[in-house]
């Protein structure tokens, strides 16, 4: 293996893993040598990188290398010793560096996250869950002026948060190349900042966190408790927003419900759009579904799926998209493999593990604990016979939940609830289905509390 090939390599790489992702992460790497037992040595500029490009990327690279010279076994990063020459006085006719070049000069520091092409708008499947997330993404990367600042995304896990960080980006990138976008993790945030502080570069970190457009934090609840690094996001978030630069905020909660999250932060989260992607609903799951099974045809044109397939899984795999969309992903393959049509006996074969995990049984009482603790009152009032409207609206707001997450029958469920009529319990469940379309704090006591049952 010779550095002339490594540099063949790197160009091949390019068109592989996309321009972005090139440039941030295979770039900055240098080919050092082969050693023993066929070991290639890579030479990164910074121990993230090196560990970054070995768990993202390690993979493709080693079968790459093993096409060129077989001899390689596996490859070791390494962080290159560059040493700094000490700076000389500048003659007197010679010009001072411009500003770009001063951050060109340090942008090793601070590369941004690669970003994934799939995730763009129009791979994102929209539905009432996600249409608020959705269309405040869409005005952002859309709008000639800022408008929501911050605009703050929250959600649990697979909801499709990253999916619309990702596509905020890429739209800009695209439409706005004149726009300096700076998307990363809230980790990343915290690890330049440390390596800065360690290098004794604050300035640069500083001059080049204020010096970008747009800037994207993803899964920002990380740095809470973390002082010196919220002290420094509280700054650049304050000299952004006087520059009237754009802020994209993400995270797993509401900014109020971030534990040790400085007030201060906390303000200026909630200061700009707060929008929560909801739970999905199964037409949004059964939409997703369908939208990749049109995906897999171009690679699997003669598989055959049976009717009912894709509302089983969207029915059984509730709580998390990722997961489901590995499903579909595991199933698809192993009917091919097997070449066998994807009939409903070999999704339960393939997917049994899947399908247990995601199976857990929801009890009526867990239900009714859930909801009187939720509203405040007592269990004793959820079930028993007081018709007032505080007690009533619960206890409708419950026998929807049993309707929706167990088996039971209507009759069974009746029972339950002080031995009503199952008619009664036929009026509370159509009496919440209506209310959830025309009052919005009801719609999210529903989903509040279905999350947390499924959680």
């Amino acid at each position: 293996m010779t550095k002339e090939q490594w540099g063949a390599l790197q160009d091949r790489l390019s068109d592989t893993i996309g321009e972005n992702n090139y440039r941030t992460w295979i770039k900055p790497l240098q080919f050092h040598g082969m050693e023993a037992d066929g070991v290639a040595v890579l030479l990164a500029p910074t121990n993230f990188i090196g560990t970054y490009v070995s768990q993202n990327f390690g993979d493709l690279l080693l079968s790459q290398l093993a096409s060129l010279d077989t001899t390689v076994r596996r490859i070791q990063f390494r962080v290159a010793n560059l040493q700094r020459p000490a700076p000389r006085p500048a003659a007197a006719s010679a010009p001072a560096a411009s500003a770009p070049a001063q951050a060109a000069a340090s942008n090793d520091l601070l590369p941004g996250a690669p970003l994934d092409g799939r995730f763009t708008f129009d791979n994102f499947i929209v539905g009432k869950p996600n249409e608020l997330a959705h269309a405040a993404a869409r005005r952002v990367a859309e709008a000639e002026t800022v408008t929501f600042n911050p605009l703050f995304l929250y959600g649990g896990v697979g909801l499709g948060k990253t999916h619309l960080m990702h596509a905020i980006a890429l739209e800009l990138r695209n439409n706005r190349p004149d726009l300096n976008v700076l998307y990363l993790s809230a980790e990343q945030f915290m690890y330049r900042f440390v390596q800065a502080l360690r290098e004794r570069r604050m300035m640069d970190f500083k001059e080049l966190f204020r010096s970008v457009d747009v800037l994207m934090v993803d899964d920002v609840q990380f740095i809470a408790g973390k002082d010196s690094t919220q002290e420094e996001f509280f700054h650049t978030f304050n000299a952004l927003v006087d520059q009237n630069k754009q802020i994209v905020i993400s995270a797993d909660r509401a900014p109020d419900e971030i534990k040790d999250l400085e007030n201060r932060i906390r303000s200026r989260l909630q200061s700009g759009l707060v929008v929560d992607l909801h739970p999905t609903d199964y037409e949004l799951r059964l939409g997703i579904l369908q939208s990749k099974v049109m995906n897999y045809r171009a690679q699997y044109p003669s598989l055959k799926i049976d009717d009912g397939i894709l509302e089983f899984l969207a029915h059984r795999i509730s709580t998390n998209v990722r997961v489901l969309e590995g499903a579909l992903t595991r199933l698809f393959a192993f009917a091919s493999l097997v070449g066998q049509p994807i009939t409903m006996e070999l999704t339960q074969d393939c997917l049994a593990d899947v399908l247990r995990a995601s199976d857990r049984k929801i009890s009526i009482e867990e239900i009714q604990r859930k909801v009187a603790d939720h509203y405040n009152i007592r269990l004793s009032d959820l079930i028993g016979p007081k018709r007032l409207r505080n007690f009533a609206r619960p206890r409708q707001v419950a026998m929807y939940l049993c309707k929706q997450l167990t088996a039971r029958s209507l009759p069974e469920i009746g029972r339950r609830f002080g031995g009503r009529d199952h008619t009664t319990v036929m009026h509370g469940v159509k009496r919440i289905e209506e209310l959830r379309s025309q009052d919005s704090q009801i719609a999210d006591d529903v989903e509040l509390l279905r999350r947390a049952l499924e959680a």
